[in-house]
């Protein structure tokens, strides 16, 4: 990982206002646990220096690796896959979106990934956050039924409570940028 990338990814996400702190536990996070701190991924992925940035982190860290598709758990990953592939495309690069869903859609088409995803395809994953892992670890398993295999999976922030641990035990090759320690603190 780019040292300098992660340094300027710190910055503009509170810059843009995506890392938030408070002296007590104010925020709920998607895994049902109170923390004093907090990273809106959102905010960095809907700028447009925050979206470039992102892409081109994701980008080289994926330049080693033959993957036909990226995408991820939505909302977070919804946000970033696009900024992803136009980057790719502008760079002559073929490369395809898509997104998992918590639970298939009951409508239309009954999907529970949408966009571009063929079996026997090789993906990267990548989402804003992860805490405990469960969305992303949903996300890999919809992909494997799928008939598709998980080359790399790539956050922006991991907060340390366990899910890139469970990644890392179940043997995905695993990248966070950036960490929110239990502090609080936001680091490279």
């Amino acid at each position: 990982m780019n040292t300098e990338a992660a340094k300027r990814l710190r910055e503009i996400a509170i810059e843009e206002g995506a890392y938030l702190l408070s002296d007590t536990p104010s925020f709920r996070l998607a895994s049902g646990i109170m923390s004093k701190s907090y990273f809106d991924g959102r905010k960095i992925s809907l700028s447009s220096k925050g979206a470039y940035h992102v892409a081109r982190m994701m980008l080289d860290e994926l330049s080693g690796i033959k993957i036909d598709a990226i995408g991820g758990p939505v909302l977070g990953a919804a946000l970033m896959v696009p900024a992803v592939v136009a980057l790719a495309h502008a760079e002559g690069k073929e490369l395809h979106a898509f997104v998992v869903r918590q639970e298939a859609k009951e409508h239309g088409t009954k999907q529970k990934v949408e966009g571009h995803l063929q079996k026997g395809w090789t993906v990267a994953l990548c989402d804003d956050v992860i805490t405990t892992g469960g969305s992303m670890i949903k996300a890999i398993e919809a992909i494997e039924e799928a008939g598709c295999s998980v080359a790399k999976v790539i956050v922006l922030v991991d907060r340390y409570e366990g899910g890139s641990d469970e990644l890392h035990r179940r043997g995905y090759n695993f990248q966070a940028f950036l960490n929110l320690k239990p502090s609080g603190e936001l680091t490279i």
